[in-house]
């Protein structure tokens, strides 16, 4: 599915008229996701019929981001962002979106989606050491979404923590691991219910 002809991107991230063949790949991987080499071909299947599908990214994102696959799960989260950019009418590449608020960042589910896949983005690239990357997303995400519907202002106080060097890697106390702030969230648990969430 071409992600610039859909009609209704609620829809398609909810996983609402996926073709046949892909809702029975994405059941079965969701059926073997205890074996990962079974829940991967399923979710390959999926890929191959719908590969700019929001709800086939959503599965392929969480598969990998669970497996600790993170490098990966960025690579969906690429995927994701230039998926989301061509059905809001954004430039392709998040580095060209210009830095000013979004409208439709409480309820328009295409917005909500490329926000919530940015700041999965830039946890991933702070997972992943890649500090420069992290930063400039995060600067992104807070002048897209000012008001921080998507909670990108946390993930920006533990980008500077670690730059200081007062964060440890796992900290708990971070904020990272909690369900708001973590992409398994932010990305496909949150994306669910896009168009619901304020």
């Amino acid at each position: 599915m071409d992600a610039s002809d859909l009609t209704g991107f609620g829809d398609a991230v909810l996983g609402v008229a996926l073709p046949p063949g892909v809702e029975a790949a994405l059941a079965q991987a969701g059926r073997h996701r205890a074996d990962p080499v079974l829940a991967m071909a399923a979710l390959m299947r999926a890929n191959a019929l719908a590969p700019d599908h929001p709800a086939v990214l959503i599965a392929l994102y969480r598969h990998y981001f669970y497996d600790h696959q993170f490098a990966c799960a960025r690579d969906v989260a690429r995927r994701a962002l230039f998926v989301a950019t061509r059905a809001i009418g954004l430039p392709p590449i998040w580095r060209q979106v210009p830095p000013q608020p979004l409208p439709g960042a409480r309820f328009d589910a295409a917005t909500r989606f490329f926000l919530f896949t940015l700041k999965a983005y830039a946890y991933l690239c702070l997972r992943l050491g890649d500090a420069i990357e992290a930063r400039d997303a995060l600067a992104l995400l807070r002048a897209l979404d000012p008001e921080d519907r998507v909670g990108g202002a946390l993930l920006e106080t533990v980008r500077l923590r670690r730059e200081c060097g007062t964060d440890d890697e796992e900290d708990e106390a971070s904020g990272l691991p909690a369900a708001d702030h973590d992409p398994r969230a932010a990305l496909p648990d949150r994306m669910a219910g896009v168009a619901h969430h304020g």
